[in-house]
């Protein structure tokens, strides 16, 4: 990591917070060893016994990608059986849905794909390309978590498997995005730069995300790869000798908009090379070191012909001139700040349902004393 992001500092001996915020947080959730044995058992345990006479004990989300591919295949071995949802946001290569294909058949999953309306999916990505912003993966990402919630409610599943994880994403500066749920943001980028209303595009209010999903419909996020030995180069080993898998590139590549987004938008409007962060998270965990980081991050992002492939066919797919696209890459950047959020309304709720979970706490001690 470097001063690419604002918020980056520095102790005496050269070590960023980075660093010191992984040493000193994450390592007290992070258990690749044995010890995360007995709490990866118990999880499956909980699954399987709520699973007991329903169709489905879970949920996946399954978008061909290294983390999402491996967790699917862990969990079929396991003997869980999860629905997989794919969410085709229209951005698919062709080896991601081949990936899908293969990992589906060979674990014997039940898929379900969520297809996001184009036009709506169109109209909102050059909302936000208009506006200026850093996380354009906004869009994409709203809608595969929509989706993954909608499925959940409507097949009745609390459990969801999500293939999140420290051994891969444990540095991430805040600087470099934004949270893709605000719903409030994603409204009012559209309300201010779409040009035709949004028919059927899936949002997630903020009552549904901080309230609904996980208190009234009880849904609860799982993340099995912190409580397991999980390597990426051995995880890409795994699913290509056993599953027929095959490597697509670099994180998130599965997406042809992701992979034009984070190496080209980003490292060109905002000088954010998101590969800085990817290997950072893959240093501090032991899997690489800092010298083989540095070798890779030698590495160009995009080919010539590779990058005026990818234009061509993103700014067709929009309906919009390679120029235009272009022009609105090199446009100055603006802060997500400059929107409407939810951020404030979530700092106060977080406030309120800590003091309500404090309370309850106590009062509970107290009867029970």
């Amino acid at each position: 990591m470097d001063t690419t992001d604002p918020q980056i500092t520095f102790d005496s001996d050269g070590i960023c917070n980075h660093c010191h915020y992984f040493e000193n947080n994450v390592k007290q959730y992070w258990f690749p060893d044995e010890r995360g044995t007995p709490m990866l058992e118990k999880m499956i345990a909980e699954v399987r016994e709520y699973g007991k006479g329903k169709r489905y004990d879970s949920i996946i989300g399954l978008s061909g990608g290294v983390d999402s591919s491996y967790l699917a295949v862990k969990v079929a071995e396991w003997g869980l059986r999860p629905l997989a949802v794919h969410v085709d946001a229209g951005w698919n290569s062709e080896l991601a849905v081949k990936n899908i294909e293969q990992i589906v058949e060979k674990a014997g999953l039940d898929l379900v794909t969520h297809v996001v309306d184009w036009e709506d999916m169109r109209e909102l990505q050059l909302s936000f390309l208009r506006s200026h912003v850093a996380n354009q993966d906004t869009p994409q990402d709203h809608a595969f978590f929509a989706a993954l919630y909608n499925y959940s409610v409507k097949e009745n599943i609390k459990y969801a498997i999500n293939g999140s994880n420290y051994a891969t994403e444990s540095i991430l500066p805040q600087a470099w995005g934004y949270d893709s749920m605000d719903a409030a943001h994603v409204k009012a980028i559209h309300k201010q730069f779409g040009r035709q209303k949004l028919k059927n595009y899936p949002i997630v209010s903020f009552y549904q995300y901080f309230y609904y999903y996980p208190r009234v419909k009880g849904m609860t996020i799982l993340k099995p790869l912190n409580y397991m030995h999980y390597s990426k180069t051995e995880a890409v080993d795994y699913l290509e000798k056993n599953y027929g898998w095959r490597y697509y590139g670099g994180k998130h590549y599965e997406s042809r908009w992701t992979r034009f987004f984070q190496a080209y938008y980003l490292p060109t409007k905002f000088g954010y090379d998101k590969r800085k962060a990817h290997l950072a998270s893959l240093v501090v965990t032991g899997e690489i070191t800092r010298d083989q980081a540095l070798a890779e991050l030698e590495k160009p992002l995009y080919t010539e012909n590779e990058l005026a492939e990818d234009k061509a066919f993103i700014a067709k797919k929009l309906g919009i001139s390679v120029q235009e696209l272009d022009e609105l890459v090199h446009a100055p950047p603006r802060h997500y700040s400059e929107y409407p959020t939810h951020e404030a309304t979530a700092r106060r709720f977080y406030a309120v349902d800590g003091m309500a979970r404090n309370l309850g706490y106590k009062i509970k001690r107290a009867m029970s004393g």
